[in-house]
């Protein structure tokens, strides 16, 4: 470890906090300013008549449905344009189509925000795919996050003053709005700043060159700048190329690498503020965000440290390790700039990756799954990092109101039994569908055929791959082959629930909360903000995934950490 490595993570949490009450409030006035200027009103009311968008509020049932079907006509058109490809334009290579299993995992994949590739984007997918179905899904899929979680904002802090007026939104204006706002304007940004550091942006066909020995390499080409910065500001993750951000033509520089890093938390960061300002207690928002930069330093620090470690296989040999476990990482970025960003990739669910992660050390490796496991709460996606965030509030709430024998009251309103049931479920969703999946995978011949590596890393690898899927982050531990039936298939299946159920769980809290009347609080209500607040949260939400996910993690990375003090490899 080195002192700029930690000058460059302590600048980055303080550019996050520097940037989320200003980005937090320009949110907070695209979604919720209900006097927005005439040339707004003008240009808004032309877009919804073009698009037959009706500004009607929907009930929490009404706009799950919109929600849900948008996403699936987007998931089909993805899977057909996949199967069509070789007969569409902008394909320069005549890639074939692509295996009517490994189409349907990478339509859900975009469609659920999760961006899984079991592919080389390169050499499987053309160009035409890659703007018209993957980046238009990175939009759409990331503006579907952002609409969630302002329908669960709502619900959960307004008061409907009538059985009529329950209504958390309209799905088709937010969904609008995060892309002709947030979106497009951000990504027209980014993807500049991308291309001035040598991210290529272009519609040409394989370079095919001479290298100086005289040999012949083919250089992928590709519109790869604005797919990069909605892969980044949208938390989507999928690379063009399959290196990802490891590639040069992603990520060029150390200053790219910061950048990218950024991009990745700086939606997830500022909706703290925004849901502070739409319950009007911003100081409650605050603390939210205290308590995903308590987590994230925790996680950064020990990936840090691990990484920083030697090998011990490499002891005994007069070979110098002060740069730390080296394997699977980019020189130009070093043992810090891949800790921080493999950090951010698995705290968000953004899950790009400019090292290897399979190559982290253990421990290194193990963090990098809990920051998955407690539910991509550290952060997580735009819109449903902070979705899910609410459910552990929840959860925190009515332990504390269980405490002190009275009914739990969250932002002046009665958290009962219909709320924690749901909250309850979408917390257990995801280890059932992680474990069983796993579980699966290890007792039958075609779920460990794929594996390179047998052990507890040949554990490690499954786990990571169905956490991954299930919890909407895309990265993966390479050393597993998921491009087969089997893995095509049941992660499609792992991604499809774990982004759908929890939104509809959420949504019934949202309704059962937006018809509830507001109670003056007490000196017994148990105050949402400051230390106590953040302390009882993180609890919570380590607690959790500790007591569920601990007997994997101790047959997965921790006994290989042992083994591998032992010199025993897998």
């Amino acid at each position: 470890m080195t002192l700029s490595g930690w000058i460059q993570i302590g600048l980055l949490f303080t550019l996050i906090l520097a940037c989320t009450k200003p980005l937090g409030l320009y949110l907070y006035t695209i979604y919720e300013n209900k006097t927005p200027s005439k040339l707004r009103l003008s240009f808004e009311k032309k877009v919804f008549k073009l698009c037959g968008i009706t500004i009607e509020g929907q009930t929490w049932k009404n706009y799950f449905f919109s929600l849900f079907l948008f996403n699936i006509m987007g998931l089909y058109i993805v899977f057909i344009i996949q199967l069509f490809q070789n007969y569409l334009p902008l394909n320069p290579q005549n890639l074939p189509s692509v295996p009517w299993d490994l189409a349907l995992n990478t339509a859900v994949s975009f469609a659920t925000h999760t961006n899984w590739q079991a592919y080389g984007g390169e050499t499987v997918i053309s160009y035409f795919t890659q703007m018209a179905g993957l980046t238009w899904q990175n939009f759409s899929a990331a503006a579907t996050g952002m609409a969630a979680f302002f329908a669960l904002a709502r619900g959960i802090t307004r008061h409907a003053k009538n059985e009529d007026d329950i209504t958390v939104g309209n799905f088709w204006v937010d969904l609008i709005r995060s892309i002709l706002y947030v979106f497009l304007p951000g990504c027209f940004i980014l993807a500049l700043l991308f291309v001035s550091q040598g991210v290529i942006q272009n519609l040409s066909a394989t370079l095919e060159i001479v290298t100086l020995e005289g040999a012949k390499q083919s250089l992928a080409m590709g519109p790869v700048a604005s797919q990069e910065a909605i892969k980044l500001l949208g938390t989507n993750g999928g690379g063009f190329f399959n290196a990802n951000s490891a590639h040069p033509f992603e990520n060029p520089t150390p200053f790219s690498n910061f950048m990218q890093i950024l991009s990745l938390v700086l939606i997830p960061a500022a909706l703290t503020y925004t849901y502070g300002k739409i319950a009007k207690k911003s100081k409650h928002g605050w603390s939210l965000l205290a308590a995903m930069i308590l987590m994230s330093l925790i996680s950064v620090s020990l990936i840090y440290h691990f990484e920083s470690q030697s090998s011990p296989l490499f002891s005994h040999l007069p070979v110098h390790q002060g740069m730390g476990n080296m394997e699977g990482k980019e020189v130009r970025f070093g043992i810090s700039g891949a800790s921080m960003f493999s950090n951010f990739a698995t705290g968000t669910s953004g899950g790009p990756a400019n090292a290897m992660y399979d190559s982290f050390m253990p421990l290194g490796g193990m963090i990098l799954l809990i920051n998955m496991l407690l539910g991509e709460v550290i952060f997580g996606g735009v819109g449903m990092g902070l979705f899910g965030m609410l459910m552990f509030v929840i959860i925190s709430v009515f332990i504390a109101g269980l405490m002190v024998g009275r009914t739990p009251e969250y932002l002046g309103k009665k958290i009962e039994g219909k709320e924690v049931r749901f909250a309850i479920l979408y917390v257990a969703l995801y280890p059932l569908i992680i474990l069983l999946g796993t579980a699966w995978s290890i007792l039958a011949p075609y779920g460990l055929s794929s594996l390179q590596n047998v052990g507890p890393h040949g554990l490690s690898e499954i786990l990571y791959a169905y956490t991954s899927a299930t919890q909407n982050n895309g990265s993966a531990f390479a050393g597993l082959n998921a491009n087969t039936y089997w893995y095509n298939i049941t992660l499609a299946l792992a991604m499809f629930i774990g982004r759908f159920v929890p939104i509809y769980l959420g949504f019934a809290i949202a309704g059962s909360m937006v018809n509830k009347k507001i109670v003056f609080t007490s000196s017994g209500t148990f105050p949402t903000q400051g230390f106590l607040f953040v302390m009882l949260l993180v609890g919570v939400i380590l607690i959790v995934g500790a007591l569920t996910f601990f007997p994997a993690l101790a047959l997965g990375p921790f006994i290989e950490s042992v083994d591998l003090l032992q010199g025993k490899t897998f």
